[in-house]
């Protein structure tokens, strides 16, 4: 049995292979392309602190209460998931880069092993549930003149603090939290900024509380369950309107314009063809499942998404998926991660041989 990432999803999955009974390096075997504990988090810019980010959910066995909710986050959440692969003697494996999944036997009517092919050698498993995430597949959406423009355009996943854009022309696209947090930040520094995004904003008020989330969750799965392409669940909430993002709104500083047409060498042109001088472009763009290592096992939809039911690819029902689509939140990944162990090991106790470590 392997799981594949130690985030939020991976961890919680080991914790349910822990818990059903199976041993660490017998029974299961996480894999984690990371060269330290924290997933994601560890690479999150430095500004983010924990009581700015998106809720942190403990994980099961062990409460997360840092001391100090103003910490960046990409300290603090590290050491928590360091502490919690201890406690619960998870025995990780790291750095390991899985490279390729695939059948042992290619023949396709005969239900086998799979390989688990990385660049520390190969592990052969019955079932697999794979957690990568989709920090390592920043989105950049492809426009017109991108390669003629002069200045500096980065994905958020390479946001280097905001002193990094002092006195510059920063264009922020994208109608996401990051986006926003991101302009925030930026617009003390910079000599002017511009916000772009393809729809409007979709401002809420009040709280996002139980049941938006589940509501948010429910919108992701029906695409899931359609084999569509996922949207995260934070992507589908919307943007609260909290105190900072009203104060920007008056500032100005969040003054949404439309999406621009084309870049130039100077700047980026609107429909109109209006052009906006810009020295840095900042693609606040999202992100998409890492999950391209599972290609030879054709689990896609003709409609581009892979369909699961739970946690279970349709396609192929030794693999299962945490932390995509609907479990692309802490709380998600929790769940999904420890919903994914049980069913494993439900049929490797039943014997099935497409659930044998």
């Amino acid at each position: 049995m392997v799981v594949i990432g130690a985030g939020q999803a991976g961890l919680s999955a080991a914790y349910g292979l822990r818990r059903a009974g199976l041993e660490p390096g017998a029974g299961f075997t996480v894999l984690d392309a990371n060269p330290a504990p924290g997933g994601a988090w560890q690479h999150r810019w430095p500004t983010l602190r924990v009581d700015d980010a998106h809720r942190i959910h403990s994980l099961p066995g062990l409460e997360f209460a840092p001391d100090d909710p103003a910490r960046p986050a990409n300290q603090v959440v590290p050491e928590y998931f360091a502490a919690y692969e201890r406690d619960h003697d998870l025995r990780v494996r790291r750095p390991v880069r899985v490279i390729a999944v695939r059948d042992a036997d290619p023949d396709p009517t005969v239900e086998t092993d799979l390989l688990v092919e990385t660049d520390r050698g190969t592990w052969t498993t019955r079932a697999l549930i794979n957690a990568t995430g989709t920090w390592s597949r920043p989105f950049v959406p492809a426009y017109p003149g991108a390669r003629e423009f002069r200045g500096r355009q980065l994905h958020a996943v390479d946001y280097p603090g905001p002193e990094g854009f002092a006195g510059e022309r920063v264009v922020v696209v994208g109608g996401g939290t990051t986006a926003v947090q991101l302009l925030l930040q930026i617009a003390p520094y910079a000599a002017a900024t511009r916000w772009v995004t393809r729809r409007e904003p979709e401002w809420h008020e009040g709280p996002f509380d139980a049941e938006s989330g589940r509501a948010a969750v429910a919108r992701v799965e029906e695409r899931v369950r359609a084999g569509l392409p996922p949207r995260s669940v934070v992507g589908v909430t919307g943007l609260a309107l909290t105190p900072e993002y009203r104060a920007g709104i008056a500032g100005g500083v969040l003054e949404r314009h439309p999406m621009f047409a084309r870049l130039t060498a100077d700047g980026v042109v609107s429909a109109d063809g209006t052009l906006w001088p810009a020295d840095v472009v900042l693609w606040a763009t999202g992100w998409r499942p890492a999950v391209g290592h599972l290609a030879p096992l054709g689990l896609r939809s003709p409609r581009g998404g892979i369909t699961l039911d739970g946690t279970r690819a349709v396609a192929d029902p030794r693999v299962h998926l945490v932390g995509y689509g609907p479990s692309a939140s802490t709380i998600g990944a929790n769940r999904a991660g420890r919903a994914a162990a049980h069913e494993v090991v439900t049929r490797l106790r039943a014997g099935s041989p497409a659930a044998v470590g």
